[in-house]
């Protein structure tokens, strides 16, 4: 699999997560599936950065999602 891909998948899968823990922690409940959502993305955006050669800079990341999104379409 593509690191591009590897790598928006990681931090789409933390930003959405965003709102599970802000809902959980209103009600008063444990954040248990938006840890491991969490946990999920960060292993998904190491292996990323780990793979690429030369690794990801924050500027490298709109390029990223932009050659995904090309991809695909």
């Amino acid at each position: 699999m593509d690191t591009d891909i590897i790598l928006v998948i990681g931090v789409l899968l933390g930003v959405f997560s965003i709102p599970s823990i802000l809902s959980a922690i209103s009600e008063g409940r444990a954040p248990r599936v938006a840890a491991f959502t969490i946990i999920a993305s960060g292993v998904l955006i190491l292996y990323a950065i780990n793979s690429h050669p030369g690794g990801y800079t924050l500027e490298d990341v709109p390029g990223a999602f932009v050659r995904v999104v090309a991809k695909f379409l």
